[in-house]
């Protein structure tokens, strides 16, 4: 019987408290989702100890959340601690050391591993992609959302979420490139496909919404980027409030230029 532990600090409600901090996060509220998974790390590691996989686990998504917010170091600080635990206990090529490292060397033995078109590998390669678009190589992460958008078409649909998500990281990543036509073609698509399967007010409907404005204005079609964002601005209002951060860009964007 387990009744030493009390309340919450029991095993079921630190997996219940770790489940809502990643519904939050994927609602887009990351300020809440961080609070709370700050909570269930701490308690983690007292209770489970430092390097078990629910402690690891919760490491690893408390440093997406932080990437989310802004938060980079704080958040690669976080990753290296949970990359140098799982490749002492699991070792370099579990799937879950797989996932803490965000590097070429990833890829290449997922995709050794696992085979390219495993969805741990697509992750791989699209989260590679992301780190490249921050570091201002464009191009290499355009090349490389070409391909994952390839193949979640081909293995998940044209629709899925996923390949939803890809399609609008594609379309950002072409915007930087200057290739604004075919950067506003796909976000179209992408704002289309996820008000129909997601919803209006789902947070990557509303961030869709938001990318398609910024190409618009980068179009010089200024009203109907205008139009876009006071209906981005509504939405995270209404849905995230008033000081949540995606609002607070939203109202950003909105600001005349003067």
């Amino acid at each position: 019987m387990s009744t030493r532990i009390p309340g919450k600090e029991q095993p079921d409600t630190l997996r219940s408290m770790a489940n809502l901090a990643v519904t939050q996060r994927n609602l887009g509220k990351f300020m809440e989702a961080e609070m709370l998974e700050i909570q269930v790390l701490e308690m983690s590691t007292r209770i489970l100890g430092k390097e078990h996989p629910n402690t690891l686990r919760s490491m690893g998504n408390l440093a997406v959340i932080q990437k989310n917010l802004g938060k980079f170091m704080e958040a690669e600080m976080l990753e290296i601690q949970v990359l140098e635990m799982r490749t002492r206990i699991l070792g370099k090529e579990h799937p879950f050391t797989l996932t803490s490292m965000t590097n070429l060397a990833v890829l290449e033995m997922s995709t050794r591993i696992l085979g390219k078109v495993h969805p741990d590998t697509l992750t791989s390669m699209a989260n590679l992609a992301v780190i490249q678009e921050n570091l201002g190589k464009f191009m290499e992460a355009e090349m490389l959302e070409i391909q994952v958008l390839k193949m979640r078409t081909r293995i998940l649909g044209k629709e899925h979420p996923n390949t939803l998500r890809i399609m609008g990281n594609l379309a950002v990543t072409q915007k930087n490139l200057g290739k604004f036509m075919e950067a506003k073609m796909l976000e179209i698509q992408v704002l289309e496909m996820s008000t129909r399967i997601l919803g209006k007010e789902h947070p990557d409907t509303c961030r869709s919404m938001g990318n398609l404005a910024v190409i618009q204005k980068n179009l010089g079609k200024f009203m109907e980027a205008e139009m876009l964002e006071i209906q981005v601005l509504e939405m995270r209002t209404i849905i995230l409030g008033e000081e949540h951060p995606d609002t607070l860009t939203s109202i950003a964007n909105d600001a005349p230029n003067l």
